[in-house]
């Protein structure tokens, strides 16, 4: 939206292309929406406080966890209205992948509203049904997934890159709208399982939605591109304001949501930046790398996928609860040291996979 104004002002006076660069509209859209998530945040959760929108929490949890009874959430909600308005004020609103992932993420953003309506407003325990909340996600996915690919200008937008290994690109041809798919519906209920701690899930989503960012913008870019050995895909670096947008709401987010929390962020918010990272990962190219640097969100829905099928088949479980944060927490660590620790094991895996970008 202010790119065109930009735009034109730089017409008059050739001070204001600077707004024309991606990187600075980058950092502008990473506090423009640190910036509403801070401002909007108190009153957001004295209305949510106001209207009793309050987590339950299980009796069969941690017993650390009743004191949090009464924590308002839907928290999300502040998050996507963070990352519209700095997108829609900071990005090209001619480009393809903005609106992709701008709708992919407020959809999902909906399905996961009507989950914590259902069970926060209406009282309904099982909230949207899961194999409707599956559907809905499978319906959006794919509808992603198929527009990418019809649109694909280049074998470039639909080869998968094998990172540390200079130039081998698989060809996915129609396999990139199921890869895409995973990805989106994977990831959104990957983000979903690891939010059960204070900030355990929105920091590791910043550190991703930086590093995407990263190489979103490496990936639209035709120079750092051919000189870093991957793939070019116009329009991609446009991304990088999303990104930011992402980072700064989602930093925004955690001054409200650090242990204790004042605020959860709910399916809401969950679904969305799930959604979100994983479709931005296929864009960019980086799936392979997204899956290691997102290595957290893939540790905890292992644990519960190893959980249920051991029950299943041997009646015995591997953890004391699954996801595993909170069989840690019942091995006795207190819940901050479980969310740092989640945190630099974060931080280590979004570094390894930034350097894949040189290691080739």
């Amino acid at each position: 939206m202010l790119l065109k104004l930009f735009t034109w002002l730089g017409e008059l006076n050739s001070d204001f292309l600077v707004f024309g660069y991606i990187t600075l509209r980058g950092i502008l859209s990473t506090l423009t929406a640190l910036a509403i998530s801070l401002l909007l945040g108190p009153s957001f959760i004295r209305r949510l406080v106001k209207k009793q929108v309050s987590q339950p929490i299980r009796k069969l949890g941690p017993k650390s966890h009743f004191s949090k009874a009464g924590t308002p959430t839907m928290g999300g909600a502040l998050i996507l209205f963070a990352i519209v308005v700095s997108t829609l004020l900071w990005s090209d609103l001619g480009n393809r992948y903005v609106w992709t992932v701008l709708l992919v993420t407020l959809v999902f953003g909906v399905i996961g509203w009507v989950d914590d309506y259902r069970k926060l407003i209406l009282q309904d325990s099982a909230g949207l049904a899961a194999r409707w909340k599956y559907f809905l996600q499978s319906v959006v996915a794919m509808a992603a997934a198929i527009y990418l690919y019809s649109t694909a200008q280049l074998p470039a937008e639909t080869q998968m890159i094998v990172p540390f290994f200079k130039g081998i690109l698989i060809p996915l041809g129609v396999a990139y709208v199921f890869v895409t798919y995973f990805f989106i519906v994977g990831f959104s209920n990957a983000v979903n399982l690891t939010d059960g701690l204070d900030g355990l899930a929105i920091m590791p989503a910043v550190f991703l939605a930086v590093a995407l960012g990263i190489f979103a913008y490496v990936t639209g870019h035709s120079v750092f591109s051919d000189y870093l050995g991957i793939p070019y895909v116009p329009g991609a670096g446009e991304l990088t304001v999303f990104c930011g947008a992402l980072a700064g709401a989602g930093l925004g987010f955690l001054w409200f949501n650090t242990y204790p929390a004042q605020v959860f962020m709910g399916d809401i918010g969950a679904l969305s930046m799930g959604a979100a990272l994983g479709l931005i990962a296929v864009i960019v190219r980086q799936e392979l790398v997204f899956v290691l640097m997102a290595g957290v969100f893939v540790m905890e829905t292992v644990s519960v996928i190893l959980q249920v099928v051991s029950f299943k088949f041997t009646g015995r479980r591997i953890f004391r609860m699954a996801p595993i944060h909170h069989h840690f927490e019942l091995k006795g660590w207190p819940e901050p040291r479980v969310i740092v620790r989640f945190w630099i094991i974060s931080v280590i895996l979004v570094l390894a996979g930034l350097a894949s970008l040189k290691i080739r």
